[in-house]
């Protein structure tokens, strides 16, 4: 498992779900119920999405490596332009009902369905699948990913809102999407020059 190919997953994948309606999610929920709760569920439902974009990842690396390079720098421009055009967006379309009682598989449960769904073909698990297929390094890539949904969901529940007091959102969008344009220039460069 490479250290290099888990920071760079981590890195990256921290930057694009700053912005992402599961971090706001994850806030609403810390607001109402435990923290640790929340997380439980959350970091469960991350689990679950990661392993899918490994899969894919995979499925996606078994094409030569020229498309692949190619590929993943169209998916990371189209990240990018998704970041940019639409990541100051609110969305709240992804609610799920309250749990009647504060125990602990209640809010764990509903913690991991709205996270499960919110996630489910998000920006973030296509660069997971993306990074897969480029680095076929699926722990490295599969644990960076992990540890970087959980950091963000984990700084959404403890205190999202104070981290929007001293950086704003169109900064971490920003940022976010330079990063993905740089990573599609060297994933096409490479494709071009093979």
């Amino acid at each position: 498992m490479s250290l290099t190919v888990l920071a760079i997953t981590f890195g990256i994948i921290f930057l694009a779900e700053l912005p992402d309606k599961t971090a706001l999610a994850s806030l609403m929920l810390g607001t109402k119920y435990r923290a640790g709760y929340v997380f439980a569920g959350v970091a469960a439902a991350m689990a679950v999405q990661v392993g899918l974009a490994l899969v894919a990842g995979h499925l996606l690396s078994l094409l030569p490596h020229r498309w692949v390079e190619g590929v993943t720098g169209v998916l990371f421009l189209a990240g990018a332009a998704m970041l940019l055009f639409h990541g100051g967006e609110d969305e709240d379309g992804h609610a799920a009902k309250e749990p009647s009682a504060n125990s602990f598989w209640k809010v764990a449960g509903a913690s991991f369905a709205v996270v499960a769904i919110a996630e489910f073909g998000d920006l973030t698990q296509i660069m997971t699948a993306n990074l897969a297929a480029k680095y076929a390094d699926p722990p490295a890539v599969g644990l960076g990913a992990w540890l970087a949904l959980c950091a963000v969901a984990a700084i959404a529940i403890a205190g999202g809102q104070k981290l929007l007091k001293y950086v704003p959102m169109k900064v971490i969008i920003r940022v976010a999407a330079g990063v993905m344009i740089l990573m599609a220039g060297v994933s096409i460069f490479q494709a071009v020059t093979g």
